[in-house]
């Protein structure tokens, strides 16, 4: 009887010691699931998984940027034609051709989907450089009318769409530096692996390449018109 009851204690030990080590065994093997879960998405991150869609979220940010710069000089625009047209009617060719350009400049449009579109961005940029043309000449004519290039309207307007000129020089210097980044990391080593394999859809950006003339805030003349 005696001895039944060893081999019984000595059987129920050696399950409780199995029980044991599976117990431990598990926990074991739940940690380094833990370990991989928590490792391996810092690991990703430092071999540049996530630069390219960082990079491309940069630029569309800076993208918001330069569309509201356009649409600041865009309402501004109707209050100027509005002055110039108070003081001087018989420059109709020019209010009409203002009015024509911004509402191209504002007809074309390109948002954070289709900057990647050249055809689309070159269209834009084209609309927006006609209307920086028509805009300068509007602005060069006030000294052709004393009252006008006077009135304190007239002026605080002019220094407003002056400023966002410079404003949107600025914005399109910070967007073409987002893109420059962005495009540089879907061709340089390790963001081109990443491209292949997870962001083939991505497609580089289009910067802007306007004019100089068109990159400076409108220029205003004060000299006599040639004869």
């Amino acid at each position: 009887m005696v001895g039944l009851r060893g081999l019984l204690t000595c059987a129920t030990g050696r399950v409780a010691v199995a029980v044991a080590e599976q117990d431990v065994n598990t926990w074991i093997s739940g940690c380094r699931t833990l370990l991989v879960c928590l490792v391996l998405p810092i690991a990703l991150a430092g071999c540049g998984i996530n630069t390219i869609p960082t990079r491309e979220e940069q630029a569309k940010a800076a993208w918001a940027d330069v569309q509201s710069q356009y649409q600041r000089r865009s309402d501004l625009i109707p209050n100027l034609v509005a002055t110039v047209q108070g003081f001087a009617q018989q420059e109709k060719s020019v209010l009409v051709q203002v009015t024509q350009a911004r509402a191209q400049a504002t007809h074309v449009s390109v948002d954070a989907s289709t900057i990647s579109d050249p055809a689309k961005f070159a269209q834009f940029e084209q609309a927006q450089n006609q209307l920086s043309g028509v805009l300068g000449h509007l602005l060069s004519i006030s000294e052709r009318y004393p009252d006008l290039k006077s009135d304190q309207n007239f002026l605080a307007l002019q220094s407003q769409l002056e400023g966002t000129e410079n404003r949107i020089a600025i914005a399109r210097r910070d967007y073409n530096e987002a893109v420059r980044l962005y495009n540089t990391e879907l061709k340089t080593f390790p963001g081109v692996i990443w491209a292949g394999a997870l962001y083939s859809a991505d497609k580089p950006m289009q910067p802007f390449s306007a004019t100089t003339e068109a990159q400076s805030a409108p220029k205003v003349s004060f000299a006599p018109p040639s004869q």
